[in-house]
């Protein structure tokens, strides 16, 4: 059996982790810092478990260049399909909220609360919408999930990738194309497709904020690409991204959730109000306020996964001075390496989506070197895996190869497959 140093693992996720991290929560799984137990065995009320998330928060923060005081840092559980009720119960809610004060300025404090209600059921019938832009499976996903929660009348589908795509995802629409909502409660979209391996360039001009600071409010999945580029945080009401790929372990999900999402400037309304409007109530663990003002400790969180993410954020910034820069220039050296040598090969090799939307994460393409698909393919990860490169094998409802380069892949292991994708031409 082939040992941890002798295999390049590029799966998708749950992810390769750093080797030293890995050793160090491993020791911490069997004693903590002298303590005598094993992290996962702490109290996760205790000052240590304080301790552990606050330290992550803070240099999650620092790592990303969060805005000081205007931003909150949740870690959650549920991953990024939970974010995906997440985002639509407490955006939603804080829609309703504002439009409730406006119906109180309109018909004064003293209005009946039966008026209050009429009104505000008139302003859900005729502005409540969420947009979605669909640019692959996950996006597709949140969408159907906003579907199911509210109904199709208050769900606008901005764009469809299939649609300009022959039914295929791999491009993103011109944003010229895309039909917004006027005053939408929330703007979603996926930065980083993990299964079509599509990523948005940039942040889309489409989306950006007015010179006042006006602009939609926009809600981002960044499950896949997180920690590996600058991110213009203060476009966002709220980020989100489960763990596992670039950040930790499977078992948490951070939000970063803006604080004019929160109280005191906005609360989440009565359930009881919720029910006179037909809207969906969220659950306890998925309400913001609630874990925010609970330091995430609202249930028993997992303390060891807050700790391996910790870790890692402790060691991007001892190995980046220039923090997600420096990661982000490996990052992007890794990925032209290994879409030249596809490149250089266009009779062996077919990369599915379109080159202006490449994901450098999630390196999707076809092996046609002899004609036959699905036989190449199958070569291809059985000569990749005798030389440790594994992982590889395609998401099962779109086959091919996945290369994902996630940040725990060295520059080495990029170099590796870069080789083996040119010799495999040879063999």
């Amino acid at each position: 059996m082939p040992t941890r140093s002798e295999i390049t693992y590029f799966g998708a996720g749950p992810a390769l982790l750093p080797t030293d991290v890995l050793e160090t929560a491993a020791k911490a799984l069997v004693d903590y810092n002298g303590t005598g137990l094993g992290i996962a065995e702490h109290s996760h009320r205790s000052e240590l478990a304080a301790n552990i998330i606050n330290e992550a928060k803070a240099d999650l923060a620092t790592y990303l260049d969060i805005p000081a005081g205007e931003y909150e840092v949740a870690f959650m559980q549920g991953g990024g399909t939970g974010e995906f009720s997440a985002s639509v119960y407490n955006l939603v809610g804080a829609w309703v909220a504002r439009q409730h004060a406006a119906v109180l300025k309109e018909l004064g404090e003293a209005a009946e609360e039966s008026a209050v209600v009429d009104a505000l059921r008139k302003k859900v019938e005729a502005g409540l919408k969420l947009d979605y832009l669909v640019t692959g499976g996950w996006s597709l996903k949140a969408y159907q999930e906003a579907v199911r929660l509210l109904g199709p009348e208050y769900v606008n589908l901005v764009a469809d990738a299939r649609v300009e795509n022959g039914g295929k995802f791999g491009k993103i629409p011109d944003q010229s194309t895309w039909k917004l909502s006027k005053d939408a409660a929330f703007v979603y979209y996926c930065d980083n497709e993990t299964v079509d391996g599509v990523e948005f360039p940039e942040f889309p001009q489409a989306l950006a904020p007015q010179p006042d600071g006006t602009g939609p409010i926009v809600v981002v999945d960044m499950s896949s690409n997180i920690l590996s580029r600058r991110v213009p945080v203060k476009n966002y009401s709220l980020l989100f991204f489960g763990a596992q790929k670039n950040l930790g372990s499977t078992g948490v999900t951070v939000a970063v959730i803006k604080k004019t999402l929160l109280p005191p400037t906005v609360s989440q309304p009565s359930p009881a109000l919720m029910r006179k409007l037909a809207l969906p109530i969220p659950p306890i663990v998925l309400q913001y306020e609630t874990i925010v003002k609970n330091n995430s400790l609202y249930n028993t969180l997992s303390i060891f996964d807050v700790y391996i993410a910790g870790q890692v954020l402790k060691k991007l910034l001892r190995t980046f001075p220039d923090k997600v820069d420096g990661q982000q220039a490996i990052a992007d050296k890794k990925a032209e390496l290994i879409y030249s040598a596809l490149e250089a090969h266009p009779d062996a090799y077919k990369i599915v989506p379109d080159k202006t939307v490449r994901s450098r994460m999630n390196i999707c393409f076809r092996v046609t070197k002899s004609g036959t698909i699905d036989e190449s393919e199958k070569a291809f990860l059985k000569e990749a895996t005798s030389i440790g490169l594994t992982g590889l094998k395609g998401h099962r409802s779109v086959g091919g190869i996945r290369a994902s380069n996630y940040n725990s892949i060295p520059l080495e292991g990029a170099e590796k497959l870069a080789k083996f994708i040119n010799d495999f031409t040879k063999a």
